[in-house]
């Protein structure tokens, strides 16, 4: 098809001829067109006649007013005299009084309240034309599209920034600064008692200022009479004497009784509301139906809100206090022992994991230690870790020997697993800690499948102590390791978990810290205390790890400190035996001494002490 054939096509009568060309025939040799005549003749019916113009014009939407051209009213039709009854033929436009019919007049006016559009149109002769048309139910649709738009924006911005916060405390308070102005000028917030009292938040905002948040908590029986009806979930439909009672008790500033206006409804929560949402406002603003469906449609949110920071207040206290009953306990001191410890779980949010330490004293001065590591990460494994412990902490009061210890906690144990169908085992090291007259240290130590402990001397020399034994759990009567360790003054015995020694970092990221860098990493820190040993074992792996993953940390160093200084607060009246005395040079008894005068020290220091003079120094 070519452009001649588009300029010369009727989609709807075929191919047409004009005036000034002959058309080419478009159809085959042999098929003939259809004749013109074969078509009935269009005659025009000569029996009617013509309607005249304002029988059709009665009938349009819209009405008309014709004006000559001194502004006299030539014409109104039907229409246009329902619309504008003041204006009437014959009379000047401008004495109807109608407002939107001027020079000046807006497009879109009300009139007998009616929204109506006016427009003028110029016609021949100085003479115009006015087209009035009623709007009113266009507008009105219009308006309640754009304030459903408005109510929906002003919703999705109440659910994004109600979703952030976790806090009943920031969330009661984002409640009533949303609320600040669209829904009130002041809100009131005032949330289910606890413990007989009532927390409260309220919004206000003066002028274009933002709204100013204060709190407050308030018993529960100074509420009023509607807002303890909301909280058992009625809605009050007439609040106006909650109005004046409000602004007497200084609820509401800035608003006064006589010319405000409130709503109070329910905030929902779970099985009962969660709180309950006062808001006032200026008379000049009633709350109609649209604004109370508003107002339902922001406490549903508000009350989620609330619901969800309430429920994570209690699931977060729930979680802290089982993570403080799961989390290491420090070892109890111990006279002659010095205690250092270091723990990183693997999930650094949890702060809980699979590796424990801990220590609990003995009648006989002595202390039970242990480190170990169960099976697993996270939650379940210090689950299984607080078991554990529980269990230690009530058999060690029977038992306190290492070896007859661990087997007792390898039963109790078996018992547990077998009873939940966990499956979970541990490795352990667990020993006893007696302070010995000299200052020295007896470790008796009872291993479970758990890596060797180290020992450094006050040489320098690190010591691998020889401790092997099977895992705990695992089978009923395991084999049990069991050595004997002194520490000198000085000395230190170190235990920690694979999480030091399977620790992977270095250069490409994948290679284990393992036991040789371990024994390099503490060789010379003979001299450390035990608390800088412990942390400088966490830093070192740390280092290693390059803030990589890693598994459960723990550390547990314990160093002989002597018998500390109470030894040298005894007074020493008595000769040592490796001092003679012979008895031609017995001391005379004080009094078989003669009497001399006292002389005054002569600062050599070879002047004995008199015997009152013994007796009152110092030790």
């Amino acid at each position: 098809m070519t452009a001649s054939d588009v300029r010369d096509f009727d989609p709807g009568d075929g191919w047409i001829s004009t005036p000034s060309t002959t058309p080419t025939p478009a159809w085959p040799a042999d098929v003939q067109p259809w004749s013109t005549s074969t078509l009935p003749a269009l005659d025009p019916d000569r029996g009617q006649g013509t309607p005249a113009w304002s029988e059709v014009v009665e009938h349009f939407r819209e009405g008309l007013v014709v004006c000559d051209a001194e502004g006299v009213v030539r014409h109104v039709s039907p229409v246009a005299e329902r619309l504008l009854p003041e204006v009437v033929p014959g009379e000047l436009l401008a004495s109807a009084g109608v407002p939107g019919l001027g020079e000046t007049a807006p497009s879109g006016f009300t009139h007998r309240g009616r929204r109506l559009s006016a427009r003028q149109v110029s016609l021949s002769a100085g003479r115009c034309c006015w087209y009035v048309e009623d709007v009113t139910e266009s507008a009105s649709r219009a308006d309640a599209l754009l304030a459903e738009r408005a109510r929906s924006a002003f919703l999705a911005v109440v659910g994004d920034k109600l979703g952030n916060p976790l806090h009943p405390d920031r969330a009661a308070a984002a409640v009533v600064r949303l609320a600040v102005p669209t829904l009130a000028e002041v809100s009131v917030l005032v949330l289910a008692p606890r413990a007989g009292r009532a927390r409260w938040w309220r919004a206000s905002r003066a002028d274009d200022e933002a709204p100013i948040v204060d709190s407050g908590m308030l018993s529960e029986s100074d509420l009023p009479t509607a807002i303890a009806d909301g909280l058992t979930g009625v809605e009050p439909h007439a609040v106006d004497w909650l109005v004046e009672q409000a602004v007497d008790a200084g609820w509401l500033p800035g608003l006064a009784g006589v010319d405000s206006a409130a709503r109070v409804v329910p905030v929902p929560g779970r099985d009962a509301p969660a709180g309950v949402l006062l808001v006032a406002r200026r008379a000049s603003r009633w709350y109609d139906e649209d604004d109370v469906h508003l107002l339902r449609a922001f406490a549903a949110r508000a009350g989620a809100a609330l619901t969800t920071a309430l429920l994570y207040r209690d699931q977060a206290e729930v979680a802290d206090t089982l993570q403080a009953s799961l989390l290491p306990v420090e070892p109890a001191e111990v006279p002659g022992v010095q205690w250092g410890t270091a723990y990183r779980p693997a999930q650094a949010g949890l702060r809980i994991g699979g590796d424990f330490y801990g220590s609990h004293r003995l009648a006989d001065g002595g202390s039970v230690f242990f480190l170990g590591d169960v099976s697993g990460k996270g939650v379940e494994a210090a689950v299984f870790t607080g078991q554990l412990r529980q269990c230690l902490q009530a058999l060690h009061r029977v038992e306190s020997h290492p070896g007859r210890l661990l087997r007792l906690l390898n039963d109790a144990l078996l018992e547990t697993t077998q009873a939940h169908g966990q499956g979970r085992f541990a490795t352990i090291v667990l020993g006893v800690a007696r302070p010995q007259r000299d200052g020295s240290v007896t470790l008796t130590m009872a291993g479970g499948g758990h890596l060797p402990p180290l020992v450094l001397r006050t040489s320098g020399e690190i010591e691998s102590v020889p401790l092997r034994g099977m895992l705990i759990g695992v089978v009923p009567d395991p084999r049990v390791g069991e050595v004997t360790v002194r520490l000198a003054p000085g000395e230190t015995c170190l235990l920690y978990s694979d999480g030091v020694t399977e620790a992977r970092g270095g250069r490409r990221g994948d290679e284990q810290f393992g036991t040789e860098r371990l024994t390099a990493a503490v060789t010379g820190c003979h001299r450390m205390p035990a608390p800088a040993l412990a942390e400088r074992i966490e830093q070192v792996t740390c280092d290693w790890l390059a803030h990589g993953d890693h598994d459960d940390i723990a550390v547990l160093a314990l160093r002989a400190v002597g018998a500390g200084p109470r030894a040298a607060r005894h007074l020493h009246s008595v000769p040592t035996p490796e001092e003679p005395s012979e008895p031609a040079e017995r001391p005379s008894r004080p009094e078989e001494q003669p009497t001399r005068p006292a002389e005054p020290p002569t600062g050599t220091g070879e002047e004995p002490a008199r015997p009152e003079e013994q007796r009152e120094s110092p030790a």
